[in-house]
């Protein structure tokens, strides 16, 4: 295939992904110019579609012959994933772990063979699928694809993105979790990205892990970790400020004036996130051999079938690599 292919496997089944997906195809899927390919179930992609009163034609696709194939998007492009299910929407269970398990050794089968493969993944319960094995599906990646560093989670608008250091973890670990290293690591992971794929070099805010940056304590978090990983990357002409107390960063001011806030655990830059820019923004996976894009949401499994859901967090991802080379 002569353009960058862009797969999409489709993770949890039962979730409002296929919905969000068929929502989002005249939109945007139909127009773009780089092949789409699904890694998923045919059939179940067939049942929610005729459920949710779409009609898209579908185009199976053999693995083993994607890189001699001339593809566009006026079909759905699809490799099929067996997946045995009884009904059309149903709960989320740890029986469909083994079905999304396939569904990303066939993406990161074509990932390694091509690096003009790029990823979306549909949401997947972590709960389920990864059964506390992994952190998320940031790590999940990190391990499959045996990279060295700790791959780098970053919550993507134009505007503006946050990375939290910590990911998926308790709030009672968190401070056991922080390390210089791993601060270190993530900035310049992102750096990197901006710099290579974005154009642009990016201008940081750190946020401090205590109330106001302070603490009672003999410890301080700011003074024995989050500083001196401030100065270190200062000193690597990295453009950063901080740390900043939490509870007054994200003002408008700063939100111009910075490219990304980076915080010290999951909720405390993705509440602010989320309710700053809602559906419009993407989850990246940064450090990875290949770019891996999701839509910043979750299963939804409670609005499955409903066709209520909004789809522009998976506009958003799809019309991302609009401007990646």
């Amino acid at each position: 295939m002569k353009n960058n292919s862009l797969l999409i496997v489709l993770g949890e089944p039962n979730s409002i992904f296929l919905e969000i997906f068929f929502k989002s195809y005249n939109k945007c899927i139909k127009k773009f110019k780089k092949p789409i390919i699904l890694i998923g179930s045919v059939s179940l992609l067939r049942a929610q579609m005729s459920s949710l009163g779409y009609s898209f034609k579908i185009k199976k696709i053999n693995l083993f012959n994607v890189k001699n194939l001339n593809l566009n998007n006026k079909c759905i492009n699809i490799i099929n994933v067996n997946y045995s299910f009884k009904k059309t929407f149903d709960k989320i269970s740890y029986k469909s772990s083994l079905y999304i398990n396939n569904c990303f050794n066939i993406a990161l089968k074509l990932l390694g063979s091509n690096d003009n493969f790029f990823l979306i993944n549909g949401p997947i319960s972590k709960k389920h699928f990864l059964k506390k094995k992994y952190l998320g599906i940031t790590e999940y990646l990190g391990n499959k694809t045996k990279i060295k560093k700790k791959p780098t989670m970053l919550i993507y608008n134009p505007t503006f993105s946050v990375c939290p250091i910590t990911t998926h973890v308790p709030i009672s670990k968190v401070s056991k979790n922080l390390s210089r290293k791993i601060i270190i690591n993530d900035i310049l992971n992102i750096n990197e990205f901006y710099k290579k794929k974005l154009k642009k070099i990016p201008k940081f805010a750190v946020l401090g892990l205590n109330p106001h940056c302070e603490s009672i304590l003999n410890f301080s978090e700011e003074n024995r970790i989050i500083k001196p990983s401030i100065k270190y990357l200062s000193n690597k002409k990295i453009k950063i400020d901080g740390p900043f107390s939490a509870d007054t960063f994200f003002s408008k001011y700063n939100l111009k004036k910075y490219d990304v806030a980076v915080g010290m655990y999951h909720d405390q830059v993705l509440t602010p996130m989320k309710t700053i820019f809602g559906f419009d923004a993407i989850n990246l996976t940064i450090g990875l051999p290949f770019l891996r894009v999701s839509p910043d949401h979750g299963t939804n499994n409670s609005m499955i079938g409903m066709n209520k859901s909004n789809p522009q967090s998976l506009i958003s991802s799809i019309n991302f690599f609009k401007k990646i080379k």
